[in-house]
């Protein structure tokens, strides 16, 4: 069974002339930036392991209550614990 054409008239798909006429992020006003989210790019060297831990809710929310940065404040108290 054909999967159906979707179409959305409030976001058009580009046309080539669209894509010609297209800007990088860093060539537009500064008002128009600030509404892209900012995204971290490639890490230079991997310097942290992914990992699976299950932790007191009580404990993620204190660290959650400090705002952004909550896991790598978790990794820092953890390295004291370890003396590394």
């Amino acid at each position: 069974m054909p999967r159906p054409t979707v179409t959305d008239s409030d976001n058009p798909e580009w046309t080539s002339n669209d894509f010609a006429r297209a800007k990088p992020v860093s060539e537009l006003p500064a008002h128009i930036r600030a509404a892209f989210p900012r995204t971290r790019g490639l890490q230079k060297a991997t310097t942290k392991v992914p990992v699976s831990i299950r932790l007191s809710a009580d404990v993620v929310e204190h660290f959650k209550a400090g705002g952004p940065g909550w896991q790598s404040r978790i990794d820092e108290a953890l390295r004291k614990v370890a003396g590394v």
